[in-house]
């Protein structure tokens, strides 16, 4: 075991979306699986104090952590291949540096110095990372950087990481630096000049790194290795080919089977044994699949699948369990939405237009979301799969719309809607929550974090979670107005858990359908590889069941 903490920097080169979280993530599992204590951090360089405003088209999800942290969707793949927990301290922006640099500045803490990058502002990215290291007391902290050299907002970034070499040693610390080896259609032979001079660029700012993740569809060749060890300065064994693989959870055994965790033991002086066996098990359920399921997500920002990384996730886990590969079609809403000519819900050519594209899957997921646009398309969606007894599974917007459709459509309460939607509807059935109606900043301010919830008893959500309480997190601003309970309890759709002694219904159901379930939490974020979240679970059991 380690005697004081050890780093290990993931940076990332010549372009974004290279999977630098997903080799992160591989890199400290394969760590934990040498029985030491092994946690992340995602340092975002971004002015953002969380990602909580963040538009998901463009940036992803967003990632919530059991203190009602806001943070970027890396935070997520760290928790599900980790199986931990993880504080929202563990993303660390820059939005979030500068305002603790300034707001000591105001304090007077820096006695009258002239506040600067250096060394003010690296000072506080290295005591951040300290800080978690040590009241965590991890054995080894995986730090990864966003971004790509050469940013100009990553710099003070990269070069707290320059600093902390000097300081803590290079047995202490370790760089990972993640490049690319496109294979160009026209010469067919893996490119090396992208890595070259990715890695020309990190030495510019002082960091040589001590291994290269190199991202390629297909594994590196002999020479291409011999090629970027030459021009890059490191050893063969520390060239590492991080090609595409059908799941991103063989990614840990890919590394492993490369002597990875050997190099990185070695130069941190750790000594440990790797048993990789039952994450292996776990993985090839991901892999060894005996048929497709086909699932229809829709949704409002599904022209970005990351912003729906954790529900897709979630499927998969699921899935793995019933020996199947999960088939998304991601539907936008609007697709669903009454056209002028149309009319109403209900419309001949609306319900022909709804039958042809839905009635191929065997389940419909409806997830979170803000905002009226494509609403009627998921209310319409929701009509759907209830008439036509679809598994259906509603996340917070989507458990929200779902009382709407139900409303209007079994209650009689043509008018009925969210406030969200239209502020003046007569039947307000999902209103603005109380206590956020003083509330004037966006971020942070929703109800954010773990709740506990009171599970009834001889529900199906009490069947589902075989439990009287569960504790699980939330991202809202409004929620059902309980002066219509007994009306929609009358007619078929029951409340099974609830929050805040029932003060929040969080839980909802339809006994007489073959699978209809709403939560107001999201349940997507508990879910992980080799234990999906419960009514994921329940979800593809039911959607199997119908194909």
């Amino acid at each position: 075991m380690a005697n004081s903490p050890k780093f290990i920097f993931i940076t990332g080169g010549v372009m974004s979306g290279l999977g630098k979280g997903i080799v992160t993530s591989s890199i400290a599992k394969l760590l934990q699986l040498c029985n030491l204590k092994v946690s992340c951090v995602k340092m975002d360089p971004y002015l953002n104090f969380d990602a909580g405003t963040m538009n998901p088209l463009t940036h992803g999800e967003v990632f919530v952590t059991d203190d009602g942290g806001e943070c970027d969707m890396d935070i997520g793949n760290y928790e599900r291949f980790l199986n931990t927990s993880l504080k929202s301290s563990h993303n660390l922006t820059a939005g979030r540096i500068f305002s603790n640099v300034m707001r000591l500045e105001r304090e007077g803490k820096y006695l009258g110095q002239c506040v600067q990058i250096i060394p003010h502002i690296t000072d506080e990215i290295k005591k951040q990372l300290r800080k978690i290291a040590t009241e965590e007391s991890v054995d080894v902290l995986v730090v990864e950087c966003g971004g790509t050299v050469g940013d100009i907002e990553s710099l003070p970034f990269l070069e707290s990481l320059r600093q902390m070499k000097l300081e803590d040693g290079i047995s202490n610390t370790f760089f990972v630096h993640v490049t690319l080896a496109p294979v160009l259609d026209a010469v067919g032979e893996q490119k090396t000049k992208p890595t070259q001079h990715s890695v020309q660029e990190l030495r510019r700012i002082g960091i040589q790194p001590d291994l290269l993740a190199v991202r390629c569809k297909t594994p590196l060749t002999r020479e291409t290795i011999r090629k970027i060890s030459l021009f890059a300065s490191v050893p063969t064994d520390c060239v590492i080919s991080s090609h595409d693989v059908p799941s991103i959870y063989s990614v840990p055994e890919v590394l492993y089977k490369q002597g990875i965790t050997e190099v990185i033991l070695r130069s941190l002086n750790l000594r440990a044994r790797t048993n990789i066996a039952k994450w292996n098990k776990i993985a090839r359920t991901f892999v060894d699949t005996n048929g497709i399921l086909k699932i229809a997500i829709v949704g409002k920002y599904v022209d970005l699948k990351d912003s729906y990384v954790s529900v897709y996730q979630a499927l998969l886990h699921a899935g793995a369990k019933f020996g199947k590969e999960i088939l998304i079609d991601w539907i936008d809403s609007m697709h669903f939405e009454n056209s002028p000519e149309d009319g109403e819900i209900g419309n001949d050519a609306e319900k022909t237009r709804l039958h042809n594209k839905l009635s191929q899957f065997a389940g419909i997921l409806v997830p979170g979301g803000f905002g009226s646009r494509g609403s009627q398309g998921i209310i319409n969606t929701c009509n759907y799969a209830r008439v036509n007894n679809i598994p259906f599974l509603g996340i917070c917007f989507g458990f929200q719309l779902a009382i709407v459709e139900f409303a209007r459509n079994v209650c009689g309460l043509d008018s009925a809607n969210s406030t969200e939607i239209n502020p003046d509807t007569d039947n307000p059935v999902v209103i603005y929550m109380p206590e956020q109606k003083n509330i004037k900043e966006m971020g942070g301010t929703m109800r954010l974090g773990l709740h506990e919830i009171n599970v009834k008893s001889g529900s199906i959500a009490n069947e589902i979670y075989k439990k009287k309480t569960i504790q699980k997190r939330h991202r809202h601003r409004y929620e059902f107005n309980q002066k219509y309970t007994e009306l929609v309890e009358e007619k078929g759709l029951k409340f099974s858990g609830s929050s805040d002694e029932g003060k929040r219904m969080e839980i909802l159901e339809i006994p007489s359908h073959p699978f209809y379930f709403g939560i107001q939490y999201h349940g997507e974020f508990h879910s992980r590889p080799g234990i999906p979240e419960p009514a994921f679970e329940r979800f593809v059991k039911t959607s199997i069941q119908n194909v």
